[in-house]
């Protein structure tokens, strides 16, 4: 007969610290910095930035250990084997984008802050950093939610964090306001299978979606839809990618990196551990839900972003938030494709993310290097950078084409096959076609860019040549493109290397 302190006793918890060490120590970092900043004088503001840099590299040290195996904690303890946390190497691999991608928009950041309040932008940033690195270790649908609006309500902050800037505020007000939506909607989904099932752990959801009773099927239907489409929201996949344009452009331009790379994983890798791990018995449904979202996404992205380069005073920007919805539709291929070949598609998906990170923010980190010098950040102004920052403009070619998918940028070739190959090995024969023309489209604006770093400035008047005398870049910011821009050499040499560490399994 068990007595009530023995009850009681198997109720108690151990914590495995080692496997939440590095969202923790990002939030320890995130309120050190807030607290600190009260006490720096103006003058050693940058100090802050450092700090932050300094907590995103410890935190990325910590998922050293962490790559072995799988540990997991907060666990049910009635018997049944559902964690609330698992950091297993999907988790890793995620984690691993989200703070790396947190650390290179820290690096751009430190340059860019001299008229913003250096606490509150860097309190901001590393704890949205630490709800992204919680969000692909959460294993039950509240961990989830959580995670995801704690990545999300400082990255409001961020955007219209431009005090007295018009545009700034109304990009801000934009991503609320559909961000809300989304978080209403899903929110209402959770609540419905939640309702339908009596459980929120992602592994219980799924042996107790089999066996839903009759009357709750079209509670649970309704449920498993409305979650897929909050998470729609949040990966900018069309048609609810509206707010992206006008947020990039709006938001400061380190911010707009981060939300197209840490923002963008965030969003997915919950979509993947919804689709994947709780509702696999509806791959029925998701499964041609997200297969037409992905098609859909990558054509109003690269038309858009085709009539974007079409106009006369095209932002770099603007340019850039388009090619990310783009992005963001071959992204959605192999999740779609997991529907009908099984979780191992998830490892292409995870692969183009890691080559999309490195590259687009390398992309971003030019821009910013640009801005310094011509901050409208059109397109025009690029041309000729090849004749004052040779380096940089190099790096900003190999960038454009590993995101067009063309030597020699390797990696965005290979990343681009291994989406394509995931298409057709699950029998979507129209999805790949429709790929394969929209990369095709995607050429036009990205080679029409990349032709603009090395021509000569126009002598007509209608475009102004780069500045003869080129500003002192700062030090960080030629670490962010260095870093990028080697990382993406690195990988370009190594694809298939790429692809083993991206192969997931989450069963």
């Amino acid at each position: 007969m068990t007595t009530a302190a023995e009850s009681t006793t198997s109720l108690v918890q151990s914590v495995d610290w080692l496997a939440i060490a590095p969202p923790v120590v990002v939030a320890a970092v995130a309120l050190v910095v807030l607290v600190a900043d009260l006490f720096v004088a103006q003058e050693r503001k940058p100090l802050l930035g450092y700090g932050a840099v300094a907590g995103l590299v410890a935190a990325l040290a910590l998922l050293i250990p962490l790559r072995d195996g799988d540990r997991s904690t907060f666990c049910l303890t009635t018997g049944t084997h559902a964690c609330s946390y698992t950091a297993d190497h999907f988790a890793l691999i995620i984690q691993v984008l989200v703070l790396g991608g947190a650390l290179l928009t820290a690096l751009l950041s430190i340059g860019d802050t001299r008229k913003l309040p250096a606490g509150e932008f860097w309190f901001l940033l590393l704890s949205s950093a630490a709800g992204a690195a919680l969000l692909p270790a959460a294993r039950d649908l509240a961990t989830l939610v959580v995670a995801l609006e704690a990545a999300s309500l400082p990255a409001f902050a961020l955007v219209g964090i431009k005090r007295g800037d018009r545009r700034s505020s109304e990009a801000a007000l934009k991503f609320f306001l559909s961000s809300v939506v989304a978080t209403a909607v899903m929110l209402l989904g959770v609540s419905f299978v939640y309702a339908a099932t009596g459980t929120l752990h992602l592994t219980e959801i799924a042996t107790r979606l089999d066996d839903v009773p009759g009357q709750l099927g079209t509670l649970a239907q309704a449920g498993v839809a409305l979650t897929l489409v909050g998470f729609a929201f949040k990966t900018a996949a069309a048609p609810f990618h509206f707010w992206v344009p006008d947020t990039y452009v709006g938001a400061p331009l380190p911010i707009a990196a981060y939300l197209s790379v840490v923002g963008k994983a965030v969003g997915f890798s919950g979509l993947i551990l919804v689709t994947v791990i709780a509702f696999p018995s509806y791959a029925d449904v998701w499964g041609p839900a997200l297969a037409v979202l992905a098609a859909l996404t990558m054509t109003v992205g690269n038309v858009a972003a085709l009539r974007q380069s079409a106009t006369r005073a095209r932002s770099a920007v603007r340019l850039l938030a388009w090619s990310s919805v783009a992005q963001a539709g071959y992204l959605l291929v192999p999740i779609a494709a997991a529907a009908y070949a099984g979780d191992r598609q998830i490892g292409s998906t995870v692969a183009y993310a890691l080559m999309y990170g490195v590259v687009n923010l390398g992309a971003f980190a030019v821009a910013a290097l640009v801005a310094r010098t011509h901050p409208g950040n059109r397109i025009t102004d690029y041309r000729g950078l090849y004749a004052t920052r040779p380096l940089a403009a190099l790096a900003m070619g190999f960038f454009l084409l590993c995101l067009a998918g063309l030597p020699p940028g390797i990696i965005g070739l290979f990343a681009k096959v291994t989406v394509f190959s995931s298409a057709v090995d699950a029998g979507l024969g129209w999805l790949a076609v429709v790929m394969a023309v929209n990369v095709v489209i995607a050429l036009y604006y990205y080679l029409q860019w990349t032709a603009a770093l090395f021509r000569g400035p126009a002598q007509d008047g209608t475009e102004q040549p780069q500045a003869t005398t080129p500003h002192r870049t700062p030090a960080p910011l030629t670490a962010a493109i260095v870093l990028t821009a080697v990382a993406g050499l690195a990988l370009s040499g190594a694809p298939q290397t790429v692809l083993r560490f991206a192969a997931v399994n989450l069963f």
